[in-house]
């Protein structure tokens, strides 16, 4: 991934919207030129979609932190497989520690993420669960995500060579 290939997945986090004409402009590359970088950059997994907020304009997300520890930490597959398929599920990450997961939901209501927590301390694989409210957000980065270059570049965004921050 190059600096442009950056600049792309930048815009991108802005407003996945936007159109390959109007990217090629703040690119400085031409509109095909962008349709291909894109193209590859969903091939190679930087891009994994495209993500929707529903709600009413105006309306705040209703945001929780789930600490999950389930029965069996190397037998637990069956857990993730059923958070992958919980649209409000933003963020799963494995830990160490007491606590086996992180779960962050992105919520339209309050009855919406107890109705998730429900169903995921239902679920067989679970033992307990710890959840903590969203009271405020002070820093809040979209798009951030770890440099993955040594996990074979499969997923995520890379930090910029430069040192800064990723994508």
């Amino acid at each position: 991934m190059d600096h442009i290939d950056q600049k792309i997945l930048a815009e991108l986090t802005r407003n996945a919207r936007v159109s390959h004409a109007e990217l090629a402009a703040r690119v400085l590359l031409s509109r095909n030129a962008v349709r291909q970088r894109v193209d590859r950059l969903e091939r190679q997994g930087y891009i994994q979609g495209y993500t929707i907020v529903a709600g009413s304009v105006g309306q705040s997300m209703v945001s929780a932190f789930l600490m999950i520890y389930r029965k069996d930490r190397m037998r637990g597959a069956d857990v993730l497989a059923a958070l992958r398929t919980i649209p409000e599920v933003v963020l799963c990450d494995v830990l160490s520690g007491d606590f086996d997961l992180l779960v962050r939901l992105e919520a339209r209501s309050l009855d919406r993420v107890q109705e998730i927590w429900e169903q995921i301390a239902a679920l067989p694989g679970v033992a307990d669960t710890v959840t903590a409210l969203t009271l405020s957000n002070v820093i809040r980065r979209r798009g951030a995500e770890p440099d993955r270059a040594d996990n074979d570049g499969a997923a995520g965004h890379t930090a910029a060579t430069d040192g800064a921050a990723g994508l």
